[in-house]
């Protein structure tokens, strides 16, 4: 989206109004709420969609289904359920819904931000697509270790010295942690994550500000790590 809005030459206009952070922010916080706005579209389609689909053709929703082979389990005359019945209604009204969808809600606006401004920097610098390819591997390989780990340790090992790790650093950790919650997470851990996973985004949002200021109004300029180095040191 930056790069689109530099290429047009739109962003020298809206530029003289705001200041160049106000307007990176503007833009992540925007497409952050796109993206939550797609989940949310994509929850009811698919739940109206697969209940209107099977009610069509006479089928019934896993958890109708699941609901009917619990009551016709359930014994006539109002003796006690049987034990796998009970064992079922027992940890189902354990599982803390509020505090899973909170959670996700969390990691996934913490880590969007925290790349977008990233991706926000890089946007800026490039004047197309192309030129950007050479940056996202090093962005989007954090995002590629804590994917793998989730399958190699997280789930084989949730309270591992390498979960942990990657539940943590503020990188890795919209991912990782997200798959130990479900295991049970020490209050500590989760405090720990959330709060640098926060000072991660205004890290990140801070540096890439300083390339964004500079990089925005570059126009044909080569650029590797180096002019982007100076452009972050570079004074206001």
């Amino acid at each position: 989206g930056i790069i689109e809005e530099k290429t047009s030459k739109v962003v020298e206009v809206i530029i003289s109004s705001v200041k160049p952070f106000q307007l990176m922010m503007g833009k992540i916080v925007g497409l952050a709420s796109v993206g939550l706005l797609q989940f949310l579209i994509w929850i009811v389609l698919i739940t109206t969609l697969s209940t209107v689909v099977l009610g069509y053709f006479g089928l019934q929703m896993p958890q109708q289904q699941m609901v009917e082979q619990m009551s016709q389990q359930m014994p006539q005359g109002g003796d006690v359920p049987p034990s796998e019945v009970m064992e079922f209604m027992k940890v189902w009204h354990q599982i803390p819904f509020g505090f899973m969808i909170f959670n996700f809600l969390f990691y996934f606006l913490g880590g969007y931000l925290l790349y977008g401004a990233l991706f926000a920097a890089v946007g800026s610098a490039v004047d197309s697509p192309a030129e950007a390819q050479q940056f996202m591997f090093p962005i989007t390989l954090p995002m590629l270790i804590s994917y793998f780990g989730l399958f190699t340790f997280i789930l084989n090992d949730p309270h591992g010295t390498v979960s942990v790790w990657l539940s943590i650093i503020p990188f890795t950790s919209p991912i990782a942690m997200i798959g130990r919650v479900a295991f049970g997470v020490p209050l500590w851990q989760l405090i720990l994550s959330q709060v640098l996973l926060v000072a991660g985004f205004i890290f990140t949002a801070w540096v890439a500000g300083r390339i964004y200021r500079v990089g925005i109004l570059m126009h044909g300029t080569k650029i590797n790590y180096k002019v982007m180095a100076k452009w972050f040191m570079m004074k206001n």
